[in-house]
């Protein structure tokens, strides 16, 4: 159920909303399981012994992948001729694999002392810690498996004109699918009195993320491909030669890489910390307790703080879910560029409103502003980048182009991570980190991604 080429004019049939439907399920999928990545893997390894500097440390699994990984598949899946189409491989082989990963994680601790015990052999403290940090590492490869050629069957299969559109079906399937992860614990919870523990809450992600992509692949026919002779100097062309041809190919296109610079610094400074923040600072849970305090008593909040950092960003998709069509329209309407800067100004604001925030309310508000922002962010700049590509080079560029949301996410695991970890507060009840100072970092580098935006030469 996707477009089908037209063989004697070699034109896509525009998609139906039914076909948009089919074809943006599986990046619910992946983004169910990426939900649950980024907002219970603090609490995770926060209980497996990480401080705040170790954690960015792993989260540097994300970027790092992302800069290695999807340029290599991405090339890759533009060269595949399989039977089973060029994408669709490692849209499944991706989500297999990190599914694997995603079951193991929550379960590092039990993992590694239940085989210390069958061999006899003294567990490391930390041992515990080394395997949950290799699952990131091997979750957040597969997800960029996954992720980059999804990117690339949108010019594949989508006609041009649907491009914008068809991004934000996929940030309608990012924002839908977070909202049912970051929802269903608390729903059940509340309502049913079912307490999910974060192993369950992670094995369901692991079988979200297999059966929504394998109906997508199913769904999906892609356009036979027959790749075009190339001479041998091309075949050979280095990573560094690819990545100067794609920078030179238009002066907008390294507008459009310094404006996901800035955002994804902004994006992860929320995404990486926001759950670590609710809990400890909106909840009170120290980040240090002191000498002789018994931890178990803070266990109930820390639960809970857990449980309202996953209704907070729940609304948060919830309003890139609603929003993510519309803005797809308006951008159709009034051009990408100014649809996306008033986004990330309005994101930027409830960033600076959450840096403030000492209650639920204000807490909540914030982080539905900045959900707008998070619509925008997943949509319009590949939509911008798209009317620039080389028919034949989809994937490359999209692998590419991840560098430029990959690598700025190293700054937020690193230089972020170490101010918040250089900077505590101390109160009665213990030691707090000042994971505060994220939003107020995210808000500046936000208002730079909008004004860069702004710069950007659009096609008519």
């Amino acid at each position: 159920m996707t477009s089908e080429v037209n063989e004697k004019e070699n034109v896509l049939k525009p998609f139906s909303t039914v076909q948009l439907l089919m074809f943006c399920l599986g990046f619910f999928g992946l983004q169910f399981a990426w939900q649950m990545r980024l907002a219970l893997s603090g609490p995770v390894t926060e209980g497996l012994g990480a401080d705040p500097l170790i954690y960015g440390l792993i989260s540097l699994a994300g970027p790092f992948s992302g800069m290695v990984v999807q340029p290599i598949i991405g090339a890759l899946s533009d060269k595949t001729t399989s039977r089973f189409g060029r994408r669709r491989p490692y849209l499944l082989g991706g989500a297999i694999l990190a599914s694997l990963a995603l079951w193991i994680f929550p379960n590092s601790g039990t993992i590694v002392q239940y085989f210390g015990n069958a061999f006899g052999v003294a567990v490391a403290p930390l041992a515990g810690l080394v395997l949950a940090g290799i699952m990131i590492w091997i979750i957040d490869a597969c997800v960029n498996i996954a992720q980059g050629p999804y990117r690339a069957l949108v010019p594949d299969v989508v006609p041009r004109q649907q491009h914008a559109i068809a991004n934000s079906y996929l940030s309608f399937a990012i924002g839908l699918g977070s909202v049912v992860a970051a929802a269903t614990p608390p729903v059940l919870s509340k309502f049913f009195h079912i307490i999910m523990p974060i192993p369950a809450q992670f094995l369901m992600a692991a079988i979200a993320f297999t059966g929504a992509m394998l109906v997508t692949c199913i769904a999906i026919k892609e356009k036979q491909y027959i790749p075009e002779k190339k001479e041998d100097n091309e075949e050979k062309k280095s990573f560094l030669a690819s990545l100067k041809e794609f920078l030179t190919t238009s002066p907008e296109i390294v507008k459009i890489c310094a404006l996901q610079f800035f955002t994804w610094i902004g994006t992860m400074c929320l995404l990486l910390y926001f759950t670590l923040f609710v809990v400890h600072n909106l909840y009170g849970v120290p980040d240090i307790i002191p000498t002789g305090v018994d931890e178990s008593i803070y266990e109930s909040i820390r639960l809970s703080g857990t449980n309202f950092a996953l209704i907070c960003m729940a609304l948060f998709n919830l309003v890139c879910f609603v929003v993510s069509i519309p803005i797809g329209y308006l951008s159709t309407k009034f051009g990408n560029k100014y649809v996306h800067c008033l986004a990330l100004f309005l994101m930027a604001i409830g960033y600076i409103i959450l840096g403030f925030a000492h209650t639920k309310a204000l807490t909540a508000f914030g982080i539905g502003l900045a959900g707008i922002g998070w619509a925008s962010i997943l949509a319009l700049p590949f939509a911008m980048l798209s009317e620039y590509i080389k028919p034949g080079s989809e994937g490359s560029v999209m692998g590419i182009f991840n560098i430029f949301i990959a690598g700025p996410q190293v700054v937020v695991c690193t230089i972020v991570a170490w101010i918040i970890n250089h900077n505590t507060y101390v109160k009665e009840a213990g030691t707090y980190y000042h994971w505060e100072y994220a939003f107020f970092i995210g808000a500046i580098v936000l208002i730079c991604a909008a004004f860069a935006s702004l710069l950007i030469k659009e096609k008519k």
